[in-house]
């Protein structure tokens, strides 16, 4: 059984569509929920966009909400998600499952390992802070990694996409969460880098736990610290708007 039960309305509600066990997400709620939540300004999730993919931070935060937290619960992306593609949350999860689109195509694979049961409003504000940091990836965490590779992604065509998280606690938090920034790192694998960024969790009580998000960086080409500081700049006035 799930861990925890979501109060009946709550913030998130305004960021998805639900059918008994099918949820969708809209590229306007999608969009909203980036800019607004997560404070990520990636041009894939401009809603006139036509590369938009769902955040996989809004997907994490309906998967935790609708399941409650685990003392390890990972997620694995299966390639991105379009706005409004249907997919069907499976009624009791199991330690291992994955939730699937209309067409039985496997869309996020989720490990979710000892139950923890978490009063729902401690659960919201969780989801909160650690979407709240999650967002921040780039340029403040990831472009220092880049430029110390001497590499960069096309400034014409950036793609930057969320690859999986995975969420170690120790016990229910409460409802005064923090999420912070931990480590960070980067591979180069020929034209694509691998990162990872690493986040520490505590509350009133102390040390929680931590977490990890893992993202994928294509069409890697060498670092032009000019270009590179256009591309920022046009970021921050993006986030301005």
């Amino acid at each position: 059984m799930p861990a925890s039960t979501a109060p009946a309305t709550d913030w998130l509600d305004d960021f998805y569509n639900a059918d008994s066990d099918q949820l969708w997400v809209t590229a306007d709620q999608g969009s909203r929920f980036a800019k607004e939540i997560a404070g990520d300004h990636n041009p894939l999730h401009d809603a006139e966009s036509s590369r938009f993919c769902v955040p996989g931070d809004l997907l994490f935060a309906l998967i935790v909400r609708r399941y409650g937290l685990a003392r390890h619960f990972a997620l694995s992306f299966r390639g991105m998600l379009r706005a409004g593609t249907r997919l069907s949350f499976p009624s009791q999860p199991a330690q291992a499952f994955t939730i699937a689109d209309e067409n039985d195509r496997d869309t996020v694979e989720v490990q979710y390992d000892r139950p923890v049961t978490t009063d729902p409003a401690a659960l919201l504000v969780l989801i909160e802070a650690y979407v709240a940091s999650s967002g921040e990836t780039f340029p403040d965490r990831l472009g220092p990694l880049l430029a110390e590779a001497g590499v960069m992604f096309n400034p014409q065509r950036p793609f930057l996409v969320y690859d999986g998280m995975a969420l170690d606690i120790q016990r229910a938090p409460g409802t005064d969460v923090r999420v912070t920034p931990a480590d960070a790192s980067l591979a180069v694998n020929g034209k694509r880098a691998d990162v990872q960024f690493d986040y520490r969790i505590a509350d009133g009580d102390g040390a929680l736990g931590e977490a990890s998000k893992r993202m994928v960086v294509s069409g890697l080409r060498p670092y032009d610290a000019e270009a590179m500081t256009a591309v920022i700049a046009a970021y921050h006035a993006r986030r301005a708007r």
